[in-house]
């Protein structure tokens, strides 16, 4: 593979060390090809949406490990994710609000509060998801039969001061990302709502690129945020 045989901070030759380390011959950096190999498995286990339990049988690795890995991987989506919206947010788009319940609250009417609620923009086919607010800031008011009206109007003001303007009615991309959420969201059988924006960035990632880019854009920022912050990161 190219990231064993050209240094991966400035592509130029690396030279193998004793101790089965390669240094590069121009920047001087170090790194052991085994680590990166690793690395680069890891991914390809990440983007195959294979679970870290599985990966932890398969590597010889332990849980804790393959889901510390899988949880790196996910922040790496998330700035990927924000990384090009930033190249997208001045064109026009389309949009669609989605509440997200697990299904097995889907029967009980008092697991409302326990939906996700986000919006789906569609940037010319491009998808960007951005995450409201949880509904149980609100549930105090609806606990009491009084209070209805004022959950109401109140929900209703929040949502007008999103101030988005509906471009059109053609949500056909849309929909097939929510479909595809819905499908992928089931292997990980639940998820916190401290991590579900990690999840969800996940699957915006993986809807907006095919395998092999995947595996390029995540390998390419686990080196940049690696390098910049080895310390931070015990990786």
């Amino acid at each position: 593979m190219n990231f064993l045989k050209e240094c991966l901070y400035c592509n130029r030759v690396l030279y193998q060390l004793g101790d089965s380390m390669v240094k590069c011959s121009t920047c001087k950096k170090k790194y052991s090809p085994k680590k990166i190999e690793k690395i680069y498995k890891l991914i390809e286990f990440f983007c195959l949406n294979t679970s870290a339990l599985q990966v932890s049988k398969s590597m010889g690795i332990t849980y804790v490990s393959a889901s510390k890995y899988y949880g790196y991987f996910r922040h790496i989506c998330t700035l990927i994710c924000e990384e090009e919206f930033e190249q997208l947010k001045e064109k026009d788009c389309e949009y669609e609000e989605y509440f997200y319940l697990s299904q097995s609250k889907r029967s009980n009417p008092s697991a409302l509060f326990d939906a996700y609620n986000f919006i789906t923009f569609d940037y010319e086919q491009h998808i960007y998801n951005a995450l409201l607010p949880s509904l149980k800031k609100y549930m105090w008011q609806v606990m009491d039969e009084n209070h209805k009206m004022a959950f109401s109007t109140e929900f209703s003001s929040f949502k007008r001061k999103s101030k988005i303007i509906k471009l059109s009615k053609n949500l056909n991309k849309i929909m097939e990302f929510w479909h595809y959420f819905e499908k992928l969201i089931l292997i990980y059988k639940g998820v916190s709502s401290d991590a579900f924006i990690y999840y969800l960035k996940e699957v915006e990632f993986k809807f907006n690129h095919d395998e092999s880019k995947q595996k390029k854009l995540l390998f390419q920022k686990y080196i940049d945020v690696y390098y910049k912050n080895s310390e931070r990161f015990n990786f």
